[in-house]
């Protein structure tokens, strides 16, 4: 169970009678929320994941083809902002959850850094159309929506608990508060507290006041306390950097430790930009298997379809268990959409040369704000399509800023963690691996492999066979084969 949101003033939502059929399509009153707390919520969800529209094309455009060229970087913005304002748009309307999307992380370096310097880009991006459009028919036949079902309610539950783990070491590093060591690899100790174990830049001063704004803020129930939040480390932030001149991080290709991390939050000479759409319609599904044959591509996309099912799978699990809107099989409304939806925005930005577009963890900061429906998903994707044409201005709120978002609603998902039954070691033990591996890995699908192998491995030594769902042991197979995918592609190529 999550923190609820605290309370709107004015009169209730009554479930039992909407207001208007914008409120009764949307089920605004019907999930306990209002108006408000839907425009709040995508604000919120915007300003933590806005960094995509920088950072995609920095993955992307820093790769090369195996022609020797590369992206240009103003056009990855623009299709990235493009993509991510209308996938997350489309959730809103045919799903109705809170679930903004975007280009996935993870899966855009392994495009740029193993995919295209085998191929031309066009290749590469053909073969996420070809996962995307695998996914969906999954979706449509049922079988991915299946699968989902068949995993245990307190697995679920731990999912959503790692998630929050998750989110709270990216905030925490993305904002520069925890870091390598310089010597890790002669160090007991591989990361460490800001720069040598202490807080010397203003950076990350500004993301330790914003946390703590945040959190009395939440402490004290106070409307929009994520979104204050932000903003007010925002402003903070600008203020800060035109006093002291902070920098980047990296100046003329030399680090700066104490510099922004990504965004240097000063108020920008230019607001208004146009977009530069010419990378859409750029991919080719045929051509990569002629140039390095069937298996190559195979592998890859294997290796696509698996991230993008159990991430997307997490995901959706997470965000209904923050909002309270899970059924008592730890199922999210209208979970067949979502699925589905994610599968043709997998396809969507393929074909737009930015990557496997996927749902996104961080849209927990929106269903924190009070964000229960897709209402707060036309905002969010309203303001990515305004980021096409205003970019400059969307790139004033920094990481350390949007970071204090991404630890406090951490700390509302790690609530659930209490619902888990310890003392049954056969769910405790996959629980534990669950939440422990999605940090420490930095991947959400590698704690859902171990914890389904684990469930099932368990099971069966305890003599228990029967309680596994037999569409488990399918996935926890798939998984053992994405684990030893390194051992299988150097014996097969």
């Amino acid at each position: 169970m999550s923190i609820a949101p605290p309370p709107d003033h004015g009169t209730p939502p009554d479930p039992a009678h909407p207001r208007n059929a914008f409120d009764r399509f949307f089920l605004i009153s019907a999930r306990g929320s209002t108006l408000s707390r839907e425009l709040r919520g995508g604000f919120a969800t915007f300003f933590t994941m806005a960094y995509i529209v920088v950072l995609n094309p920095l993955i992307l455009g820093s790769g090369k083809d195996g022609d020797g060229r590369s992206l240009a970087i103003p056009a990855l913005a623009a299709a990235t902002a493009l993509v991510a304002g209308l996938m997350t748009i489309l959730m809103g309307v045919v799903a109705r959850f809170p679930i903004a999307l975007a280009a996935g992380l993870g899966v855009n370096a392994l495009v740029a850094y193993e995919i295209a310097p085998q191929m031309t880009w066009a290749d590469a991006m053909g073969l996420v159309v070809i996962e995307g459009v695998l996914i969906g028919i999954l979706v449509l036949t049922g079988l991915r929506t299946a699968v989902f079902r068949s995993v245990p309610t307190q697995l679920k539950t731990a999912i959503g608990v790692g998630i929050g783990l998750f989110l709270t070491i990216i905030g925490l590093v993305d904002a520069g508060f925890v870091r390598r060591v310089p010597d890790a690899a002669n160090s007991t100790v591989p990361v460490g507290l800001g720069i040598n174990g202490k807080i010397v830049s203003w950076p990350m001063l500004v993301f330790v006041v914003g946390l703590l704004i945040t959190l009395v803020l939440v402490v004290r129930r106070v409307r929009g306390a994520i979104l204050i939040g932000i903003l007010a480390s925002t402003v903070l932030a600008i203020v800060v950097e035109a006093i002291a001149n902070v920098g980047p991080s990296f100046v003329d290709g030399k680090p700066n430790p104490k510099g922004w991390a990504l965004n240097v939050p000063e108020l920008p000479k230019q607001i208004v930009d146009v977009p530069d759409l010419s990378l859409l319609g750029q991919f080719n599904v045929l051509n990569s298997w002629s140039r390095v044959g069937w298996l190559v591509p195979l592998m890859f996309i294997f290796t696509l379809l698996i991230t993008d099912f159990f991430d997307t799978m997490g995901t959706m699990v997470a965000i209904g268990q923050e909002g309270d809107m899970l059924d008592e099989t730890g199922t999210p409304p209208k979970a067949k959409e979502i699925l589905l939806v994610d599968s043709i925005a997998a396809a969507a930005g393929g074909a737009a040369s930015v990557s496997s577009n996927t749902s996104y963890i961080e849209s927990a900061a929106g269903v924190a704000e009070g964000a229960r429906t897709g209402v707060a998903n036309l905002v969010t994707g309203s303001l990515f399509l305004l980021a096409m044409f205003l970019a400059p201005l969307s790139l004033i709120v920094p990481f350390e800023a949007a970071s204090t978002a991404l630890v406090v609603v951490g700390f509302l998902m790690m609530t659930a963690v209490r619902t888990i039954d310890w003392t049954d070691y056969e769910i405790a033990i996959p629980a534990f691996l669950t939440i422990a591996l999605m940090p420490f890995t930095y991947s959400i699908s590698n704690g859902i492999g171990a914890g389904v192998i684990s469930f099932v491995l368990l099971k069966v030594a305890k003599g228990k066979a029967r309680e596994v769902h037999p569409l488990l042991y399918g996935v926890a197979a798939l998984f053992i084969v994405y684990f030893l995918r390194g051992p299988v592609e150097s014996v097969l190529l």
